[in-house]
């Protein structure tokens, strides 16, 4: 049985695209850079501990597979999680505006005897934006619980001036290289 490892409703949306049937696990990974720790190490990391977390909670069930992720926009090496607040997400958006960030997805596979993980780099560059574009966006409350202050499949994609890399990536969960570590898990998708 496969089981996702996160809160996220849009994960799972996305896996469910995939058409595999899967159970949810309620976890609670905390998700904070040690300090010294490089972006792309956090992600990793962060990604690893929610699928051994699941994993520990269903080892009892035979052919349990849990997979976990993590999503964060990165810039200047520097990791934008979930915003705070409202002006948390504001000091977010102004950073990104006129300029190409990195959002890294990381997912990663575990069962009794394996773990496999799969990263997916995106480019997303960001129109300049006015404060008048910031409040009217956080307006929007899209930006709650999203890395960057941001969702891309909202309001926001107005401001995405390119996009390098996997739309589904940046959303949460890039669904080519999920299905494929799906397959080498011996889910059927």
């Amino acid at each position: 049985m496969l089981y996702l490892a996160s809160r996220s409703p849009r994960r799972a949306d996305l896996l469910s695209r995939l058409g595999v049937r899967f159970g949810l696990l309620d976890l609670d990974v905390p998700e904070h850079q040690a300090p010294g720790e490089p972006a792309a190490d956090y992600v990793h990391r962060v990604a690893r501990e929610k699928a051994g977390a699941g994993l520990l909670k269903v080892l009892a069930s035979p052919g349990a597979v849990v997979l976990g992720a993590d999503t964060e926009v990165i810039l200047d090496d520097r990791v934008f999680g979930k915003p705070a607040d409202a002006a948390d997400a504001a000091a977010m958006l102004r950073a990104l505006s006129g300029r190409t960030h990195e959002v890294l997805t990381v997912v990663c596979l575990a069962s009794a005897g394996r773990e496999a993980q799969a990263a997916v780099a995106t480019r997303v560059s960001v129109d300049p934006l006015e404060d008048a574009d910031i409040t009217r966006y956080l307006a929007t409350g899209e930006w709650q619980g999203k890395a960057g202050g941001y969702a891309i499949q909202g309001r926001f994609e107005a401001y995405v001036a390119r996009l390098e890399g996997s739309y589904s990536g940046v959303m949460g969960l890039p669904l080519r290289e999920t299905a494929r570590l799906l397959r080498e898990f011996g889910v059927p998708v």
